[in-house]
This record gives structure tokens, sequence and C-alpha cells, in this order.
């Protein structure tokens, strides 16, 4: 009974961070075609990135070149995370 529910509770975390994953990468793409910033999709997608590029623009630089790199250090970061909790949730089902 319990594992299940650590199963469940883990896909739904690991599906959280696929869609913010996706939302970064949209973002991302957003910023190369300047699109207009009244829009309400624009804001929210603008809302749910900036505290997480803020975050990492705080302990490293993230611009070279002109080219801001937060966007895929997040990808990365968020990356290793799920892979690290599909791991423990394995562990502790299979335990």
């Amino acid at each position: 009974m319990m594992n299940g529910i650590v199963v469940g509770l883990g896909g739904i975390v690991h599906s959280l961070i696929t869609v913010y994953i996706w939302v970064l990468i949209i973002g991302a793409l957003l910023s190369w075609v300047r699109p207009d910033p009244y829009n309400p999709i624009v804001q929210i997608i603008n809302r749910l990135t900036e505290p997480a590029y803020r975050a990492v623009r705080k302990v490293m630089p993230t611009v070279f070149n002109g080219l801001d790199l937060a966007p895929l250090i997040l990808v990365i970061l968020l990356q290793v995370a799920d892979v690290i909790l599909v791991n423990l949730i394995n562990a502790m089902v299979l335990a």
C-alpha cells in the first residue's frame, strides 16, 4: 500500500519537473522573438521563470558573450534532480 503512494507521489513530482522544464524552454524561446509583454501567457511564463533565473544569477554569472545561460543551467539542474529523485523512489520501493 505504502509503495503505491510513494510511486504515485514520485510520478507527480516527476511530471511537475517535466512541465517546469518545458516552461523554461518556452520562456527561453520567447526571449528570442520579443513577444508582447502585455500578453497574459507571456506574463505567466515570466512570473514562473524569473524567480528561478534570479536565484541562479545570484549564485553564478550566467551571461557569456551576450547569451544568458540561466535557462540551460536550470534545465540541467532540474534533470539531475529528477534522475536522483527517480532513483531514490525506486530504491525506497524495492527495499
